[in-house]
């Protein structure tokens, strides 16, 4: 249901976006109910003792003005504790989350547009596999402010509507690719590289995996070479966000963050 309403405010959830998330952490989701009907929702996912994200702040139209979201982002809020916490706040709500004690830190910029790539031959470039999954909890921590085990392997698996790719190098990962279908088109994240070279290959590999049609990217504004990464690729700009944090910012390595994993858990 949160996902639907996700979807009715624009935001293009995936299609099995539901089972990660509840497994990221299944007390961080949060319901007001008024009459026992569905009033408002809010997420408050939290990585570990230090940190957490919220995301999914909605009030249903036909309660939205009566002080029930506020209500519940305040139960939300208290739910993280002393932890940093963490949001990707639409335009018309930044304003809102400064008064709560949020500063922004960055913008993020989902890009879009309809593609096409050709074969991309690397054999660096492989599907995920179980044996992977260490080294990808590792490597996934590099580029969060916590280590997220649950989230990123349940995250990273195949199903029916997902696929992700590594490119080894060395024996080591260099790069972590996810691209999954959505209520429109589809969505590449995380799409984290040491290198933009790293990037650009996993990101025309992950297109050629998914096939022709509309594909969407997250990128965070500082990372030029993201911004270039859609340039080349022809994507345009859609929607805007900005990562704000309420307590210590972490320091993220932006330059190898060339898509983020999903605007609702971070």
């Amino acid at each position: 249901m949160i996902l639907d309403w996700a979807a009715a405010e624009g935001w293009n959830p995936g299609l099995d976006d539901a089972d990660p998330f509840w497994t990221a952490d299944p007390g961080g989701y949060f319901l007001a109910e008024l009459a026992g009907r569905p009033a408002a929702a809010v997420s408050m996912v939290r990585y570990g003792d230090g940190f957490a994200f919220l995301g999914f702040y909605i009030a249903h139209p036909d309660f939205r003005g009566q002080g029930i979201g506020r209500a519940l982002w305040q139960h939300a809020v208290a739910a993280a504790g002393p932890r940093t916490i963490g949001l990707d706040g639409v335009v018309a709500q930044q304003e809102n989350y400064r008064r709560s004690g949020f500063a922004y830190t960055h913008g993020n910029m989902r890009y879009g547009g309809r593609l096409r790539t050709e074969p991309v031959r690397d054999k660096r470039v492989i599907p995920v596999a179980p044996v992977h999954m260490p080294m990808i909890v590792d490597y996934d921590a590099r580029f969060n402010p916590a280590p997220r085990p649950a989230f990123i392997g349940q995250w990273a698996r195949e199903t029916e509507t997902r696929r992700s790719l590594v490119l080894i190098d060395d024996g080591t990962i260099a790069g972590l690719g996810t691209i999954r279908a959505c209520r429109g088109g589809r969505k590449i994240g995380p799409l984290f590289a040491d290198t933009a070279m790293n990037a650009d290959l996993l990101f025309r590999a992950l297109v050629m995996e998914a096939g022709a049609g509309d594909v969407y990217l997250d990128i965070p504004v500082p990372n030029g070479e993201a911004k270039a990464l859609c340039a080349r690729h022809g994507l345009e700009p859609v929607f805007e966000t900005a990562r704000m944090y309420r307590g210590e910012a972490p320091g993220l390595p932006l330059d190898r963050i060339f898509g983020i994993t999903t605007f609702e858990l971070g």
